[in-house]
Parts: structure tokens; sequence; C-alpha cells
């Protein structure tokens, strides 16, 4: 069981690693932006799918800080897979994309809610832009996968 984990996680890792663009918009002709749609399998729990849509100027030294984010349960989540996942208030980054070469980043942080039993992605860009740093939110709740526990039952190790 804990190869097919593993082989799973590696797949997931280099499937979070490229580029897996699913859409592209074009913002216009004259305007030489796009936004670009990407999915992302969580590496570690490949039962989540995340969908992000961001802004990239072509041409430019810098894309726009602007990014969305939604994740949904696409497989199963098992009580094996968040047992293996970073549980601690800041949780672990899953994802990451260079949106400038002035160090600017966007990266997908998964952080579990154990009251809630809810996996929560952020999606947030690591440069201030107009006096704010632009991020996102989308939740996948553990409810009705094998992974929820009921009140009093602790998760299995």
């Amino acid at each position: 069981m804990k190869k097919v984990l593993l082989a799973a996680g590696l797949v997931g890792l280099l499937a979070g690693c490229s580029d897996n663009e699913v859409g592209d918009v074009s913002l216009g002709v004259f305007t030489l932006k796009d936004i670009k749609l990407n999915s992302l399998v969580d590496p570690q729990v490949p039962g989540v799918t995340c969908h992000i849509a961001s802004v990239e100027a072509n041409l430019s030294l810098s894309d726009p800080s602007d990014s969305a984010i939604s994740c949904r349960q696409t497989g199963e989540i098992t009580p094996d897979m968040i047992a293996q996942i970073d549980k601690s208030a800041s949780g672990e980054i899953v994802f990451r994309k260079s949106k400038s070469i002035f160090f600017k980043t966007m990266k997908v942080r998964r952080i579990y809610d154990p009251e809630n039993q809810t996996l929560m992605y952020l999606s947030y860009s690591t440069k201030e832009t107009s006096g704010s740093f632009k991020h996102s939110l989308s939740t996948v709740p553990l409810w009705g996968t094998m992974a929820y526990q009921q009140a009093g039952v602790p998760l299995a190790q």
C-alpha cells in the first residue's frame, strides 16, 4: 500500500510541477495578456484536483499577481493520505510558479482544518501589488470520503 501511495505521490508531484494548461482565454488583441487555466493534482492527496486561473502577460517581465483557485474532490481521499500531509497551521506548498524575473511567485499551499475536516487550498502571490498581497481560497471537505471521521474517532495512522 505504501508503494502505491508513493508512486501516486510521485506522479502527482510531476503533474504539479508541469505546466498542465487546460485553457487559454485572450483578453483582447491589443492587451497581449491571456488568462491561463491550469489543472493541478495534489501530489499527496491525488483525489483532489485544483484549477487555477491567472493572467499571463506576453512580452512582459512580470505577470499580474491576480489568480483564482477552485479545488474539488475528483477521486478517493483516504485516511492514509490525510495522515501523511503536513498538519501545521501554515500547511505546505503543493505548487509554485514564477510570475516575474523580480522574485514574484504564485504559490498554492494546502492547509488542513481538523475541526471541520476540510482541506484548504490557498493561492497567493509572494509580492505586494497595489498595497495588497493577492490571494484566493478554495476548500475540499472530507465529508463523504473514506478519510472523514465520526466525532471522537481518531484518524487512522
